[in-house]
């Protein structure tokens, strides 16, 4: 797999707390502008430019760089963390995470955790009526 081009698009469940959450770690962090979030869970999102299915968005996190390259899962974080240096801890965990043994690991984690995610707290109402993060355009 090669690194991915840049801008990446990041897609992501804005609805999970636990996944909006990381995603708007990763903005802050990403002063090069790299990272563009697009979150699924909007009344606007189409799915249907991507060809890829909203069931299929919603399984796991996806990424598309500017090339169209898709990454899935556990390969979405390794292309998030492409955006960083290589000497911060983001640059030194996507260079770990391509270890084999820390590859299968990760991946079983994901797994895990996508099976379960459905089933964690929501994000709460704001006043302005979303919780949504600000997403580059």
């Amino acid at each position: 797999m090669r690194p991915p081009r840049f801008p990446l698009k990041v897609f992501y469940d804005g609805a999970c707390i636990v996944c909006a959450t990381e995603i708007e770690h990763y903005l802050r962090k990403d002063h090069g502008e790299k990272l563009v979030a697009v979150d699924i869970s909007s009344p606007d999102f189409d799915a249907v430019p991507y060809q890829i299915s909203i069931a299929d968005f919603i399984h796991q996190l996806h990424a598309i760089d500017q090339d169209g390259q898709i990454f899935k899962g556990v390969d979405s974080f390794w292309a998030i963390w492409q955006a960083f240096p290589a000497s911060t801890v983001y640059g030194i965990m996507g260079r770990i995470i391509q270890l084999p043994v820390v590859n299968r690991l990760a991946r079983i984690g994901y797994w895990l955790f996508a099976r379960v995610r459905l089933y964690l707290p929501k994000r709460h109402e704001c006043e302005s009526g979303t919780c949504s993060i600000h997403q580059k355009n």
